[in-house]
């Protein structure tokens, strides 16, 4: 059952006597864009991961008031948590970007500028593209039934980020084109195996050696992943698709891989 049914998303749920309101942006989507009606049910997700079981009981233009008939268990965690630091990219690359990468399970996306950055994020329209990239992540867990959305930072410089990644207790990797020795599956089938990842992706035009440099100093391990070429927004979503198959919940406990296409029925964005 809750794999079939249409899932949205509020920060919190504060129920009375049962019943809850909903309203902006998912309350428009209920009414204007799917045109649901009272008793029809859905499955509410709030931002801490919890999720219940609803039935419309009316539905306005503004709010639809629902009753909650019962807890519903969350999914369980994966096995490893995945901060992924990207370089800024273009609005469509970066939006697909988070779109992919939140489906397949990352928990943390730190935008970065770097040297060779074609893309920076100006301050007037900063809180207009958190927000924007929030809702993406947003509409993402509900997509693939995910405990919660990943979080979005707000963009740091490339030593801000560095020297935050600096402190985390994690196996941390940079991708660097020009890596001819450790690829990405080496290491993480390597001795050194963690419960957190932290892997670093730059800009269309790469690094600077002078960047490889300082994340190196930072505990980051240039990694390459093979010979193709591949864009920006496609090399991070391979290396999370990556991470999760060796060390994640791309698999099974029999090693069989449990991803596969969806019908598409909860498609968002």
């Amino acid at each position: 059952m809750d794999r079939g049914m249409r899932r949205f998303f509020v920060e919190k749920i504060t129920a009375r006597d049962g019943r809850f309101t909903i309203t902006g942006s998912e309350a428009r989507h209920i009414t204007k864009v799917l045109r649901m009606r009272p008793g029809e049910q859905f499955i509410l997700m709030e931002g801490k991961g919890s999720r219940f079981l609803v039935t419309i009981e009316s539905a306005g233009r503004h709010e639809v008031r629902v009753s909650i008939e019962k807890n519903l268990p969350k999914p369980p965690p994966s096995p490893v948590e995945i901060f992924l630091c990207q370089a800024l990219l273009k609005s469509g690359p970066m939006d697909y970007l988070i779109q992919k990468t939140s489906e397949l399970g990352v928990n943390h996306i730190l935008p970065f500028s770097c040297s060779r950055s074609i893309t920076r994020l100006k301050r007037d329209r900063s809180d207009n593209k958190m927000r924007h990239w929030r809702e993406i992540a947003r509409n993402s867990s509900k997509q693939s039934g995910r405990i919660a959305p990943a979080q979005i930072e707000s963009p740091l410089s490339f030593a801000e980020m560095v020297e935050k990644g600096r402190k985390y207790d994690a196996s941390k990797a940079i991708l660097w084109e020009e890596e001819g020795v450790q690829d990405l599956k080496g290491l993480l089938r390597g001795p050194s195996r963690s419960r957190r990842f932290v892997g670093i992706v730059g800009p269309e035009g790469g690094f600077a050696r002078e960047e490889i440099e300082s994340a190196e100093d930072a505990g980051f391990i240039p990694v390459s992943l093979g010979n193709r070429i591949l864009r920006a927004e496609t090399a991070a979503i391979a290396m999370v698709a990556i991470v999760q198959y060796e060390w994640g919940d791309l698999r099974d406990s029999s090693g069989t891989t449990i991803v596969g296409p969806h019908s598409g029925t909860e498609a968002l964005i």
